[in-house]
């Protein structure tokens, strides 16, 4: 099979570092790939987020397979396009992808199919949401309601925050268009996780439960980001709970989006929060997380082709997938300003080095071969420094010693990936 993967972050590295692998693959193509991908495959000109250049490049290299990483794409209906000239694709329809694509979308349906989810409202006028906070209880989650790259989300433990997240997004429109509406959410107390399901949209295959840690600083402080680490499987989610979030979550939401005549075929990604024991539903994502999917894919023994093939074809077996034993742990590498402004072209030193070391995979994110062949920086997620342990504390100190070994100038992580886990499973 030759393969192309759309996409230039540390998501798209990893995929095609674990479609690389596959004996079923002959080829991956990567539009437009980054400084990682390139020693996997070929490095296609065009942007991940421009439908045209993702048909054209198809049209081109006729694929077997499309796999679209990011999430722009598939609102902009990449998959609905490539099928429409005959090519096999992974993912969702623009239809069901908006998912993602609307916070107020996937919270009424949430509603509607009595999913759990914290309580909610919607603003379209910034006058009415301003008022509405100023008579809720802090803390308050203030969301953008279309994309902003990981990053439209506040949560605000003062009402003056909560406020000034309104005008940021409403007034100022930082993130543009995406912050026109917001939804105005409870903010749910207790620990987070994710899980991550592979759907034709009618049977599905859960992955391993995983967990983000999405604040930039240690001890989850500091603004929003794409996320700075994680870790796999995440002991919050045991048999009973995993069990739970199947029946209470996943298997509604994929019946549901197929009663409202948006069947999702793709990877689900479910955000949750579990209170008392208990799972609510935080977010959807339409495609496969990052960072989770960088450990994910590393702790996955099985082959991911026979799968993604499987939706593409609208033909899962829903034989569950096997797992490495231990843990997996991901510590991303970012650039000095990151989630804000920072800078780009910083050499990157060490990667050799670091991945030298046994069980260690280095996932590029934002980066790009310079002239002279280097690594350079060109993003503010930069690596995914992953590596895999007979426990969670064993991966977890083989990704810290490799984190060491890399450097550049402004280069920073947070130092507290997985203590989380190691805490609930000491206690």
């Amino acid at each position: 099979m030759r393969v192309l993967i759309v996409g230039s972050g540390g998501r798209e590295h990893a995929l095609a570092w674990k479609i690389a692998r596959s004996p079923l693959v002959r080829e991956v193509l990567c539009l437009p790939g980054n400084g990682g991908t390139a020693a996997l495959g070929t490095n296609l000109e065009g942007s991940a987020d421009s439908v045209d250049d993702v048909l054209d490049a198809a049209r081109r290299h006729r694929p077997d397979l499309v796999v679209v990483g990011p999430e722009a794409p598939l609102v902009a209906g990449a998959v609905d396009r490539l099928r429409a000239e005959g090519f096999s694709a992974f993912g969702p329809t623009a239809a069901a992808a908006q998912l993602e694509g609307s916070k107020v979308f996937s919270k009424r349906f949430l509603e509607r199919h009595g999913i759990p989810t914290a309580p909610f409202r919607a603003f379209d006028d910034p006058a009415a949401a301003l008022e509405h906070v100023r008579t809720r209880p802090v803390p308050l989650v203030v969301k953008a309601d279309g994309l902003a790259a990981g990053k439209g989300v506040a949560v605000c433990t003062a009402r003056d925050e909560a406020e000034a997240a309104i005008r940021e997004m409403m007034i100022e429109r930082r993130f543009g268009a995406a912050g026109s509406t917001v939804v105005i959410e409870d903010c749910l107390a207790g620990e987070e996780a994710s899980l991550l399901v592979l759907t034709d949209g009618r049977r599905f295959v859960p992955l391993r439960a995983a967990q983000d840690h999405k604040r930039v600083g240690d001890g989850d402080t500091g603004p929003n980001t794409g996320g700075m680490g994680a870790y796999v499987p995440a002991p919050v989610m045991g048999d009973a709970l995993f069990g739970r979030v199947l029946d209470r979550v996943v298997a509604p939401s994929i019946a549901g989006m197929a009663k409202d005549g948006a069947p999702f075929a793709g990877c689900l990604y479910v955000g949750l929060m579990i209170v008392g024991g208990e799972p609510f539903v935080l977010e959807f994502n339409v495609r496969f997380g990052d960072p989770e999917t960088q450990p994910l894919l590393v702790h996955l023994e099985d082959d991911l082709v026979p799968a993604l093939r499987g939706v593409a074809l609208g033909a899962l077996d829903e034989r569950p997938l096997r797992w490495h034993a231990g843990a997996t742990c991901c510590v991303v590498m970012a650039q000095r300003g990151y989630p804000g402004e920072y800078g780009k072209g910083a050499v990157i030193e060490g990667l050799e080095r670091a991945g030298a070391l046994p069980d260690v995979v280095v996932f590029h994110a934002g980066t790009r071969r310079d002239a002279r062949g280097g690594t350079v920086v060109a993003g503010g997620r930069v690596l995914g420094v992953t590596a895999r342990g007979s426990d969670l504390g064993a991966a977890r100190a083989r990704a810290y010693e490799a984190v060491d070994l890399l450097r550049w100038d402004g280069a920073f992580c947070r130092r507290d990936i997985g203590n989380r886990g190691l805490g609930r499973a000491a206690g």
